[in-house]
């Protein structure tokens, strides 16, 4: 905001208190009043659907515990940039069904960019997200494929994408989930089985050793350092649209 000559107010849950101290509808109405666009991040997706509904100024979801739009929306960049297009790639997705898997598959099936998503029974895509991202994909001609294999998933692969075993809220499941992702880290024996070319993305902060292994970020296929700086640019330009007049 502030490259766009923009101005910004942080609020933190500790000084705003959503939902706890005051309500979230109210705490919408009042922005409203003071700002012309909310960037919320927290962790219900319920309450930036609140936010949303009483707000009468944009509200962009900054990250939820459900979606994570920016973060996909800046991947679908970085792809492009790297590949010159997205309808017809494959993504696969190797890795827990959490925020950023949600987004990535909602905006690869409206793209026409195939997903192919890997991860340990009971880890996997919400059952609300497939069903919705299969309806675009019906329209977009995007394949989607939710296994348990990753190195079925990854097999000619043009991206290969991983994030944390472990999201927010989630911290007390850590040793149970790094047990059950046994077998699913992004290492060179995985990506061998994607395409020669395939680009290696992660969204950041990443556990080495973890879900990817030591060296895999600074590898020759991967983008993941310009898949951050396209955050910065892509909210710009979303801010941007958002704001600035269309005529």
């Amino acid at each position: 905001m502030h490259q766009l000559d923009g101005r910004v107010v942080y609020l933190s849950q500790e000084e705003v208190g959503l939902g706890k101290r005051e309500l979230v509808s109210d705490v919408a109405r009042v922005l409203s009043r003071y700002v012309d666009c909310i960037a919320a991040r927290t962790f219900s997706h319920e309450t930036l659907e609140v936010l949303a509904r009483y707000s009468s100024v944009p509200v962009i979801n900054a990250l939820s515990n459900l979606e994570h739009p920016c973060q996909a929306l800046s991947d679908l960049l970085t792809i492009y940039e790297k590949k010159g297009k997205l309808a017809g790639l494959t993504l696969a997705f190797v890795g827990d069904g959490n925020n950023v898997a949600n987004s990535l598959l909602l905006a690869a099936s409206l793209t026409g960019t195939n997903f192919s998503f890997a991860s340990p029974s009971g880890y996997g895509i919400s059952e609300e997200i497939s069903h919705q991202a299969r309806e675009f994909a019906r329209l977009s001609g995007s394949k989607i494929r939710l296994i348990n294999d990753p190195f079925e998933a990854v097999k000619e692969a043009d991206v290969v994408y991983t994030d944390v075993w472990t999201s927010m809220g989630q911290e007390a499941e850590a040793e149970k989930r790094r047990l059950a992702f046994c077998g699913y880290q992004v290492d060179d024996s995985l990506l061998s089985s994607a395409k020669e070319d395939a680009l290696f993305m992660h969204p950041l902060p990443a556990h080495h050793g973890e879900e990817i292994a030591a060296g895999v970020l600074e590898s020759g296929r991967s983008v993941v350092f310009d898949q951050a700086e396209n955050r910065l640019h892509l909210q710009k330009a979303l801010l941007a649209k958002l704001l600035l007049p269309t005529d």
